[in-house]
């Protein structure tokens, strides 16, 4: 009788799923108590970051073999060296525990994602019957969480929403997530949900993943993540080849954007004037600019930081900590210098995603990239505080880094070879491992 593979190969989709979903449930704060949360957030990011490095190595001692090159490394090589800024900053930062703080979680979750990709390669090499597709671990990883969300803002409403405007207006989210990263996340569920329906995949599945994301994106009145959703089924729709498909949600959409319209920039009194005003951030970021950066102009305050102080206060705007906007950000923390690093970093991402853009991944990067960089322009964004956008951005700076190889060393065909016939002493898969519908 032949024996069954072991326990983390014949259930790593499940696994990968579990551990995606902690990892992003990492950004989430589970109570009000803040050193509770900070418990629970190192607990999941870095558990999750050693659980996938544990799973790589058990993988190579399991025989499986390194069968790929690295490629595209300019895109891993600048965000290395906009770390490195970060980290040498902690010498001028006037808070260097907290610089270290931030820096630590975002180099953490860039070597989570490096080891993510591994192991999926690894399994997709490997295991011709337990492929791996990113869209569906994402799909599977969210879904719990836009569930909980629509669920708790029933069962729970005081915890679940957000009083805004003085309590006029209540927005999904809580003390839990700001809506506005709620929202990100959902219309990135949203999307990947519709592209899950777009390869034929579980439709009754696909079609529960797309109304949950709805459902969540409207109640939290984000307008960057309505318009961000909007932008990314119009490409992911002209990019379909179903012309059916095409021409009903070209009536959907000329129904529908009037309305958009009417919500997200007419929602509230002054609604023009405040989605011009950027919600009145613009002030503020002029105030950076005129008064914050021209003190410290070519390396900034240190990573993550500002001001000298914990806040920055222009003359005539608000107080607060962090910019809004992960541009300015990153200019504030680390000068012209470190600004310059970055959006070369990204526009040496996006060059990399155009010569992919035939990819069987090329939607996945839209899917992702859209809702981010929207989100980066009001936000925390891609170069701002810890959050779950930094860790999906790092996935698309590994994303086209692995690549597939033919020729192997004497060593890796011999190591094939014992591969293959270890694998042939074990149980062929039952549907019965099939833990999630595809």
């Amino acid at each position: 009788m032949k024996a069954r593979l072991p326990f983390f190969i014949r259930r790593i989709r499940t696994i990968l799923i579990l551990v995606l979903l902690i990892k992003i449930a990492g950004y989430f704060s589970i109570v009000e108590e803040r050193s509770v949360n900070q418990v629970f957030k190192t607990i999941s990011r870095v558990g999750m970051t050693g659980v996938i490095i544990l799973l790589n190595i058990k993988f190579l001692r399991f025989g499986c073999q390194k069968l790929y090159d690295h490629k595209n490394l300019l895109s891993p090589v600048l965000y290395g060296v906009y770390l490195l800024l970060g980290f040498v900053s902690f010498t001028w930062s006037t808070n260097w525990t907290y610089s270290a703080l931030q820096w630590l979680m975002t180099f953490e979750s860039f070597v989570f994602t490096y080891f993510f990709f591994r192991v999926v390669f690894i399994v997709n090499d490997h295991f011709e019957d337990r492929k791996l597709d990113i869209v569906e671990l994402f799909s599977w990883a969210i879904f719990p969480i836009m569930i909980t969300f629509i669920v708790g803002s029933f069962a729970a409403p005081d915890v679940f929403y957000r009083g805004m405007r003085g309590g006029e207006e209540l927005r999904l989210g809580g003390w839990i997530m700001n809506p506005n990263e709620l929202g990100m996340l959902s219309g990135i569920a949203g999307a990947l949900a519709f592209m899950r329906l777009q390869m034929g995949k579980a439709r009754f599945w696909s079609i529960l993943m797309i109304l949950s994301a709805i459902v969540v994106l409207l109640m939290t009145s984000s307008r960057s993540s309505a318009i961000g959703f909007a932008l990314i089924l119009g490409i992911l729709i002209l990019k379909s080849e179903n012309k059916r498909m095409k021409r009903i949600m070209l009536v959907v959409g000329v129904v529908t954007i009037p309305i958009m319209i009417n919500a997200v920039v007419f929602k509230a009194a002054g609604g023009v004037e405040e989605v011009m005003s950027m919600t009145g951030r613009l002030p503020f970021w002029k105030a950076l600019l005129n008064e914050g950066i021209v003190k410290e102009p070519f390396f900034g305050y240190g990573f993550m930081r500002i001001n000298y102080t914990e806040y920055f206060q222009g003359m005539n705007t608000y107080a607060a900590k962090m910019t809004h906007n992960t541009f300015v950000q990153v200019l504030m923390n680390l000068g012209f210098v470190g600004f310059f690093i970055a959006i070369c970093q990204m526009i040496v991402t996006l060059r990399v995603f155009r010569s992919y853009k035939k990819s069987d991944y090329s939607k996945y990067f839209i899917a992702l990239f859209i809702p981010l960089l929207i989100n980066s322009f009001t936000e925390f964004g891609v170069f701002g505080e810890a959050n779950y956008g930094i860790l999906f951005y790092q996935f698309l700076i590994w994303l086209f880094v692995l690549q597939p190889r033919k020729n192997f060393t004497l060593r890796e065909r011999v190591g094939l070879k014992i591969f293959h016939a270890r694998m042939a002493k074990f149980q062929k898969p039952s549907q019965i491992e099939n833990d999630f519908p595809k």
